[in-house]
């Protein structure tokens, strides 16, 4: 599931020329409300469905036609599958043509699709489809103004790994349960000969500093009434900065004006000299890279025991388009396709479900690390302009570098106004 984990870190496909975008659709029902199965007929339609390459686990796609045919007979579910580079016209397109019914959308994309009117509004419909379970912290990312545009599919969160070899040579026995315990935990490793490295972490490693600042109960910006403010410059911000240089100043190699692209952790990590990195499940050196049974992971800690640290939650939403002419069995689509079977497939092939109560199906070491941050994890500010933020450059990467290397006030300042000048501007 690489590439779901790829679309995971946040890159947000551009999102532009929706405005015009299925305002007028009719569908084969009502937009909102949905009646019973029993009572519907769908035979000799056939619902479009996008999902994106890599996304969705093994068997998941045939078991959900399999069950929506069979429920509803003389139905058709027809799958495309598209990739992620070049996505954001291709939907931009689709949208307004109506050539699509149900799409798999990233979860930091999903605001910029419902402003511009190209998906359909779900809210009245959320029950019914299983919101009432959703985790509330997935579930954020389908929410534009009060309402619901999408439904959670699965998240994924970056973990620490670690050379189990160099951490046994350190005579650690087992996961730190707290940061201090964690920083102590570097230092011992910093001290095995030959480690160049405690733990790689570049100093531009923005979605780690998210999640502490999450935990802080703090936001990268904020609505001030009608509008966006930078949240760079509050004590929140100062605290989760504290934890961040107090992680990156165990690293020696991570370049301070660098992320965690150039180059990649995996490759840094699979010659087999570093004690440890924070990463996504893509992050980590295959089997061919590096022995399975060299790695382990426990999820960052926080500051006391009972709580992981939190992270950045990235995945995907499946929406409905605005323009479907058959919304009402795209709804019904949303009910099978997210019910705990067909989730915990999801489940099983290794991310993490939209519901507290498919946990226990989690599968996987990797996972099982993740699932623990998942329950402290949020998401980026829900607003279409957000995408605008992380493009480079990336105003948070640029306040990390200079508050690492110099004054933090002013690094946060400058990241503030420029933060505010991005989310404010008129689409």
């Amino acid at each position: 599931m690489k590439r779901q984990l790829i679309a995971a870190v946040g890159v947000a496909a551009m999102v532009v020329g929706l405005a015009a975008c299925g305002s007028d659709a009719k569908s084969d029902g009502d937009k909102a409300g949905s009646s019973s199965s029993a009572a519907k007929n769908y035979s000799g339609k056939t619902l479009k469905v996008w999902l994106m390459s890599g996304s969705a686990p093994k068997g998941w796609d045939d078991a959900v036609k399999t069950e929506f045919e069979t429920t509803y007979p003389g139905s058709k579910i027809e799958y495309q599958i598209q990739e992620w580079t070049g996505i954001g016209p291709k939907v931009t397109a689709a949208l307004s043509e109506g050539s699509v019914d149900v799409l798999e959308v990233g979860n930091t994309q999903t605001a910029g699709y419902a402003a511009t009117g190209g998906l359909l509004d779900i809210t009245k419909d959320k029950a019914a489809i299983g919101g009432a379970d959703w985790n509330a912290n997935q579930s954020e990312s389908a929410i534009l103004d009060g309402k619901q545009y999408a439904a959670p599919w699965f998240v994924t969160n970056r973990v620490v790994a670690y050379n189990k070899e160099i951490w046994g040579k350190a005579g650690i026995t087992a996961p730190p349960k707290t940061l201090d315990e964690f920083y102590a935990d570097l230092d011992k490793v910093k001290a095995v000969p030959g480690v160049s490295d405690a733990i790689y972490m570049p100093g531009q490693e923005w979605y780690v500093y998210f999640g502490l600042l999450t935990s802080e109960g703090g936001k990268l910006a904020k609505k001030d009434g009608d509008k966006w403010v930078g949240g760079l410059s509050t004590p929140e911000a100062q605290k989760a900065f504290d934890t961040y240089k107090a992680l990156q100043s165990h690293s020696v190699t991570g370049p301070k004006d660098g992320d965690e692209a150039k180059p990649q952790q995996k490759d840094v990590f699979a010659k087999g000299d570093i004690g440890s990195i924070i990463g996504l499940g893509w992050e980590i050196p295959t089997e061919k890279e590096m022995p399975k049974e060299k790695i382990g992971y426990f999820p960052l800690p926080g500051k006391t025991a009972d709580k992981a640290s939190g992270v950045f939650l990235g995945g995907s939403n499946l929406a409905i388009a605005q323009a479907s002419k058959n919304s009402d069995m795209a709804k019904d689509f949303l009910k099978i396709a997210l019910n705990d079977k067909n989730e915990g497939l999801v489940a099983a092939a290794g991310s993490i479900p939209n519901k507290k109560s498919l946990d226990d199906k989690v599968v996987g070491d990797f996972a099982a690390a993740a699932k623990l941050g998942a329950a402290s994890g949020g998401i980026t500010p829900t607003t279409p302009n957000w995408a605008s933020v992380e493009n480079n450059p990336n105003p948070i990467k640029e306040f990390l570098t200079g508050a690492l290397t110099g004054d933090y006030a002013a690094a946060a300042k400058k990241a503030d106004d420029e933060i505010a000048k991005r989310l404010n501007a008129k689409q």
